[in-house]
């Protein structure tokens, strides 16, 4: 239905820009035929002020620099390409700055809406944020296998990015993933510089190292190694490279951006080991960074009330530091 408003706004433009046209034309014919050169002059004149009146400027048409929401935005062809936005009102491309959700689900699960109260927090805590929610293609083996979710991760910011003038956004991001969205969060913020280089990553309970994930799984559970291979497409004995160059924790450089880290000392899929690696390298390369543990804490999705306050309490508190 948003979408169906949009085109209609556009063409209600159109049809405005046609009239204004139309009418200084009729103008400017009128004078021509019946005044004299003084009001040729003012006809002239009012021609420029209608006709300026008339421009279209896309720079601020989302919302027209209103609170904005959009949903199931597309960024590319595929279904389930698709992304939520949250623009406030009062942006403006000099300091409006970003957060970009990425959901979890085993790479093969999960949706944007899982992220439905993130994005309510967020809204409340850094109301002059805008907010990016997205979708991407899940690996349903041997459809969308990896490094596909990495791909759709790099779209989405190059769609957000390439919109920048449209949004009347900043070039200060800050990419927030749970679970193996967090995986992805890490990734697209360690291993690539462009369309954008992020600010701050924060990870919830990320996978960050691959190859360990798949031979030391957390809690030695043998189901794990199994699913990482059907969701990567793989096992590492028969591609190593792709799970190298899927592995965050193998492009934390010197430039790499401000890094917090959550990690539950309890969690049954993603080994502590997973969160220690990412601090021991961001420590190594002097890279900004905040390990926070909560040694009874599970699985993110499975944290209690209190854990997420605290979380959200030093998650605020690291992007406000740290998105500058």
């Amino acid at each position: 239905m948003q979408n169906l408003l949009v085109i209609l706004a556009d063409f209600f433009n159109m049809a405005l820009a046609l009239l204004c046209f139309f009418v200084t034309i009729l103008l400017l014919s009128f004078s021509n035929k019946l005044f004299t050169m003084k009001w040729q002059l003012f006809s002239f004149v009012l021609f420029i002020a209608v006709a300026t009146s008339c421009k279209k400027d896309y720079s601020t048409e989302t919302g027209s620099n209103v609170a904005t929401t959009m949903l199931d935005v597309a960024y590319g062809a595929n279904a389930q390409q698709k992304l939520d936005f949250y623009l406030p009102a009062g942006r403006a491309t000099a300091n409006t700055k970003v957060l970009v959700l990425v959901h979890g689900g085993a790479w093969t699960s999960g949706d944007k809406t899982d992220l439905t109260s993130y994005v309510d927090t967020l809204k409340t805590r850094l109301p002059g944020y805008a907010i990016f929610n997205i979708n991407y293609r899940l690996s349903a083996n041997p459809n969308n296998v990896f490094p596909t979710q990495e791909n759709d991760v790099k779209a989405a910011l190059q769609f957000i990015y390439s919109h920048s003038s449209t949004y009347l956004i900043a070039d200060k991001y800050a990419l927030i993933g749970v679970s193996a969205g967090a995986h992805l969060a890490m990734l697209q913020g360690f291993k690539y510089t462009s369309p954008v280089r992020p600010k701050v990553v924060a990870s919830f309970s990320g996978p960050s190292d691959l190859i360990d994930m798949y031979n030391n799984p957390a809690g030695g559970n043998a189901l794990i190694p199994l699913a990482l291979a059907n969701a990567v497409g793989a096992a590492p004995l028969q591609d190593s490279l792709l799970y190298a160059t899927s592995s965050p924790v193998n492009y934390i450089s010197s430039t790499s951006p401000a890094t917090i880290v959550f990690q539950g000392g309890t969690d049954p899929l993603v080994s502590v080991n997973q969160a220690l690696e990412v601090q021991a390298a961001l420590v190594n390369k002097g890279v900004v960074n905040q390990y926070v543990f909560y040694p009874m804490a599970a699985h993110i999705g499975d944290w209690d009330n209190a854990t997420m306050y605290d979380a959200f309490n030093k998650l605020q508190a690291f992007i406000e530091a740290n998105v500058l």
